[in-house]
Order: C-alpha cells, then sequence, then structure tokens
C-alpha cells in the first residue's frame, strides 16, 4: 500500500473525529411512524448494505404492512415479537454519519407499558424527535413522552408531523398540531421546539424538501439536526469524576478510575474528595494510550494523587472550589417502571453512576397528571406514572442536581427481592433537614439499659393469618416472661389500631405505613432494653424486612405463625372471614389481598394440631438457648 492511500485514510479518520456528535431519540404515541422515520434516514444516508436491502426486501414481504414497498420500519424492529405485531418493544440504537455530523439515535416504544423503556433511551439523548400522526393530532402518550423527555433534560424537540400526505388539508393542520403541542409543552423548559411536516415513507422533508409541501418554507428534519446546539458544555462545568475502581496492582501504584462525567483536569490540579473533603494533586492522567497532560468530559482515565487519600468506589473526586452536594436525603423526580405500585416506606437499592445503598421514599409529596400537568394528591405510584418524592438513604451521597449535572444528579431503584429496577429518578435538591439534625449523645445507652434488667432487648415478631394464634401465643409467653421478672410489652396490631395508627386503613399503602410506624416503636422499646413481642399480620416480606433493618443483628427474631387459611377461616374468632368471603369487607388478607410467607424465619411455629402451650415452649425455649432470657 502506498503512503497516499494511507494518508488519505488517516485523514479521513481525523475529519470523522472532529465532528460533533448528536444524540436524539424518537418517541411519540403508538403508529406514528418511528421506526419507519429512523429507516428513511439510515436509507438516505446511504447506511444500507446491499446484502442488508436484499435482507430488507425479504422481511417486507413476510411481515410490511406496505404491500410491495419495502418496509423501513424494520430495519429498525429486530425483534421477532416487533415484526409480528409491527410495533417497538426495545430501545433500538442506530448510528449513522453525514458530511457535518455524527448521529446516534434510539428508537423507543410508543406503547404506554414500555415507558420505561423510553425513559431509558432518553437518558442520553441531547434531543427528541416527538412523532405526531397527522390524522390523529396530540395524543396523551404524545404528552407523557414530551414530559418524560423534558424531566430527563432534554433541551431541544423536533415536532415531526408525520403521515402528511394522508389528509387533505395539509397546511391548517400542521399549524393546528404546532399550536396544540407549543401551548402544552410551554412550561416544559424547552430550549427550540420545531416543528416540521413529513411523510417517512415516502422520504417528505426527512433529508430533502419536499414539492408536495411546498408551502413550508423551514429546514428537513436532517438539515435542523444538523445545525442544532450539541447538548451542554460539559467541559465547562466543574470537574466531576465518579470512581469506578481503585487499581492498585502493587504498592508503587494507586489510580482511581473513572469516566469524567463533566469539566477537566490536568496534571497538578488540585482535587478533593467529594465524601470527606480531603483534598491532593493529580500526578499522573494514565490511560490505555499513555499518560495525558489534560483529560475532559466522557474521557475514562485513571488519576494518580499526590497523597495517600482515602478514596472508594462510589465516592468522586471533584473541583475543590465547586463540590458537590453530600446528603443523605432529598427530593427527588421519580419515573415508576414497575407493576407494583410504589408505596412510601418500602426500602429499595438506590444506585447512582458508581454508588448505592439502601433508601426509603419517605414521603410522595405529589403525582404529576402528564395531561394537565397539574400536581395531585396521591399515596402510591402505578406504572409508568411520575412524581415527586422525598428519598432517605442508609448512607450519603453525593450528587449535584439533575438541572446542573445529568450524570450526577441521576439515580435508579431496585427491587431488592427480584433485583429489577423499578424506578429512575432525578434529584432537585437535598433536604435541610438532612444535614441539620444530629444524634444527641446520652450517657445512658441501650447497653446499660439492657444491663440493669438482666436481659437481652429483643423484638419477637409474630406474623401469619388473621386467627392463626398469633396473639395468642404472644400472651401466654408475655406472662411467662413477665413471672420471671422480665421487662416487657406487647404491641398487637389491633390494639395499636385504637391510638397510634387509627388514621389507617387497610390498602396496601395504609399497611405498609402501619408497619412502619410499629417498626420503629419496636426500635425505640428495644432501645430501653425491653423484650417486644409483637403480633402483626404484617403480610408483606419488604415491610417485615424493613422493620428487621432498623434493628442491630440479633435483635429481631422473625416468629413464622404457619397456619393454614382453611383453618383459620373454620376458627374466625372474629368473623371477619366470613365477612370477607361474602365479599362485605375488602383488602382482607388470605381473601383478596395477599400473604407473603416468610422465606427464613427464626422460628418457624407449624400450629397445626399443636396447642398453644406446645406453641409457647416452643418460642420460649428458642430464647432461652440463645441467651435472651
Amino acid at each position: 500500500m502506498t503512503s497516499e492511500p494511507i494518508a488519505d485514510i488517516r485523514g479521513f479518520l481525523a475529519e470523522q473525529e472532529q465532528k460533533t456528535l448528536l444524540r436524539f431519540l424518537t418517541c411519540g404515541s403508538v403508529d406514528d411512524g418511528k421506526s419507519t422515520l429512523i429507516g428513511r434516514l439510515l436509507f438516505d444516508t446511504k447506511l444500507i448494505f446491499e446484502d442488508q436491502l436484499a435482507a430488507l426486501e425479504s422481511a417486507s414481504r413476510k411481515h410490511g404492512t406496505l404491500g410491495d414497498d419495502i418496509d423501513l420500519a424494520l430495519l429498525v424492529d429486530g425483534l421477532e415479537a416487533e415484526r409480528e405485531q409491527g410495533i417497538t418493544i426495545d430501545v433500538a440504537y442506530r448510528f449513522f454519519s453525514t458530511p457535518k455530523r455524527k448521529f446516534i439515535v434510539a428508537d423507543t416504544p410508543g406503547h404506554e407499558q414500555y415507558t420505561r423503556n423510553m425513559a431509558t433511551g432518553a437518558s442520553t439523548a441531547d434531543l427528541a424527535v416527538v412523532l405526531i400522526d397527522a390524522r390523529k393530532g396530540v395524543l396523551k402518550q404524545t404528552r407523557r413522552h414530551a414530559f418524560i423527555a423534558s424531566l430527563l433534560g432534554i433541551r431541544h424537540v423536533v415536532v415531526a408531523v408525520n403521515k402528511i400526505d394522508l389528509i387533505d388539508d395539509q397546511q391548517a393542520a400542521f399549524a393546528r398540531i404546532s399550536a396544540d403541542f407549543a401551548a402544552f409543552a410551554g412550561d416544559l423548559g424547552f430550549a427550540t421546539i420545531m416543528p416540521i411536516p413529513m411523510s417517512a415513507r415516502y422520504g417528505d422533508n426527512v433529508s430533502t424538501r419536499s414539492q408536495a409541501l411546498g408551502w413550508y418554507d423551514g429546514p428537513t428534519l436532517l438539515e435542523h439536526l444538523e445545525t442544532v446546539p450539541v447538548g451542554e458544555d460539559l467541559a465547562q462545568k466543574p470537574f466531576r469524576l465518579p470512581v469506578q475502581y481503585v487499581n492498585r496492582p502493587n504498592l508503587d501504584f494507586r489510580g482511581f478510575c473513572g469516566t469524567i462525567a463533566s469539566g477537566t483536569v490536568r496534571q497538578g490540579d488540585a482535587v478533593a474528595v467529594a465524601k470527606s473533603g480531603k483534598t491532593s494533586t493529580v500526578r499522573r492522567i494514565v490511560t490505555q494510550d499513555g499518560d495525558l497532560a489534560q483529560a475532559g468530559a466522557g474521557q475514562a482515565v485513571t488519576l494518580v494523587l499526590e497523597d495517600e487519600v482515602e478514596v472508594s468506589r462510589g465516592n468522586m473526586l471533584v473541583a475543590p472550589d465547586h463540590r458537590p452536594v453530600v446528603a443523605d436525603q432529598f427530593q427527588a423526580n421519580l419515573v415508576w417502571f414497575a407493576e407494583a405500585p410504589m408505596i412510601p416506606g418500602r426500602t429499595y437499592i438506590l444506585r447512582t453512576e458508581t454508588d448505592q445503598a439502601p433508601a426509603t421514599i419517605t414521603a410522595l409529596k405529589h403525582r404529576v397528571d402528564v395531561n394537565s400537568f397539574a400536581q395531585e394528591a396521591a399515596k402510591h405510584l402505578d406504572l409508568n406514572e411520575v412524581g415527586v418524592v422525598n428519598v432517605s438513604a442508609q448512607a450519603p451521597f453525593a450528587f449535584d442536581p439533575y438541572g446542573e449535572n445529568r450524570v450526577t444528579g441521576a439515580f435508579v431503584l431496585i427491587d431488592r427481592m427480584t433485583n429489577a429496577t423499578v424506578g429512575a429518578g432525578m434529584i432537585a435538591h437535598e433536604l435541610r433537614r438532612a444535614s441539620n439534625v444530629h444524634w444527641q449523645a446520652m450517657d445512658v445507652n441501650k447497653s446499660a439499659r439492657a444491663e440493669l434488667k438482666h436481659q437481652k432487648p429483643v423484638v419477637l415478631w409474630f406474623t401469619g393469618l388473621s386467627g392463626s394464634g398469633k396473639s395468642t401465643i404472644a400472651n401466654m409467653l408475655e406472662k411467662r416472661l413477665f413471672a420471671e421478672g422480665r421487662h416487657t410489652y406487647t404491641l398487637d396490631g389491633d390494639n395499636v389500631r385504637h391510638g397510634l395508627n387509627r388514621d389507617l386503613g387497610f390498602t396496601e399503602d395504609d399497611r405498609v405505613e402501619n408497619i412502619r410506624r410499629v417498626g420503629e416503636v419496636s426500635k425505640l422499646m428495644v432501645d430501653a432494653g425491653m423484650i417486644v413481642l409483637v403480633s402483626f399480620i404484617s403480610p408483606f416480606i419488604a415491610e417485615r424486612r424493613m422493620a428487621r433493618e432498623l434493628l442491630e443483628d440479633g435483635e429481631f427474631v422473625e416468629v413464622f405463625v404457619d397456619t393454614p387459611f382453611e383453618e383459620c377461616a373454620r376458627r374466625d374468632p372474629k368473623g371477619l372471614y366470613a365477612k370477607a368471603l361474602r365479599g362485605e369487607i375488602t383488602n382482607f388478607t388470605g381473601v383478596d389481598s395477599p400473604y407473603e410467607q416468610p422465606e427464613t424465619p427464626e422460628i418457624h411455629l407449624q400450629a397445626l394440631g399443636r396447642s398453644v402451650e406446645d406453641l409457647t415452649d416452643e418460642v420460649e425455649a428458642w430464647l432461652k438457648a440463645r441467651g435472651y432470657c
């Protein structure tokens, strides 16, 4: 190979590196033409090879919806289920390039049930192409996607009024739809909103101007994409390096690895550890291709510091004069992804770019109506709903408000049972009480109180169906312990609802709050050195785990009173089963509300056919064998 072709190749690669990159997504309601639009862009920019075109022609005959014409949507809808149903399910990413700019486009689903997939695609995008079927106008899902795009920090929007070729009064319809979108999106904070009439199927106003739409004198979609400002100027923001990994192959090297979220860093710059405030100086910026004098946002680097400061995964190296917030409580916008509702009081794993800790939604401030953007009172969030929440984590996080930094201000919530991602959050601000309230040191502590009582404080958490015998066993056990001089107290589900929890009903939301309050009271009683007997149905595993995690190891003993449903219904000491089975009582555990059995209780009482005395003996023997009494 001669030097001339090599130089040409190097020149071409250098030219490509200099191009700016625009990340955008297509969104909107189902069947508005999102996949067809992306297919048209790929086709018009000559990014379909001959073998792909042949495969596309074959797929169009099998799955297409355009008769003998090529169905360009099939370029993106690669899943067999998508092709069979004619819809987009997953997020599909495609790359294409023009002489002016490089692009990564995310094709996101239009169906409401896949809103979480749309949010995934929007999380890294600079621009949203919101498609609207000219025949249908602005729909509920159009509003939902535009709202979520604004929440996720997208500031540029193209209103692609598609299928304009299928209507008669095109100019009037385009003007009406553009005005409708502008009216509801006016308060969403978009920097630019560009309406463009088009036909993705035929390519009108996608990459070339349409003779059929001569009344429109604005840019084509591709022209606009090539000129719209690209994202945020991350290099001008304060330096942030979330630490992904501490690299220490030997005693002579200790580097902190991660991708720079914002700002720039140079050799000799001062940096601070976000959580501790300790400062040092950058000695080396190490990369796979050698050391650098300077690195900026988006680059994966390893920083070697002059001093041996303590930094671990989840911490952050930052600019000393522009530090992030460090707090364990904050307010956030939350998009809920799970079929099971988000209920305040439940504990999830909160995960940021590199950090994680257990966290609880302590309050749902309001739910947002995606049609009117009104703030509505609510006790929970259902699938695809958006709300403003207060979050309390069990460890402090370093973060910036999402509006200032999309990388360091974002988080997801993970279900602790299934490990599924159940929500995506955008931090608004810290809660002041997080930094103003501190533990007050007391001279008389739990150990001293327990020693005075000559016992080991513990919560005996009796759980089981109504009528299983929980309260009867707890009552007999407390009588025995009291007779031995032990300091005890019983918290019974029915009794507590006459006072502390009298304001709560029996919905799933109220049941969670019921257990949260009782867990906190139990914790206080354990701190007083007492043996606490808690007799609650407590039907949900997550809430029993929440109560357990309030206490130290060994202070929570789960006692599962395992009595079959049929036996509980036969006993029916309060007549509740009969009423529930007749439909006179709703949300009754075991009938129309679930009971989640304990998986590994400390004490499993098989109650059928056994006397109360026998069952109480078993619990008492377990306690004495382990030194609780």
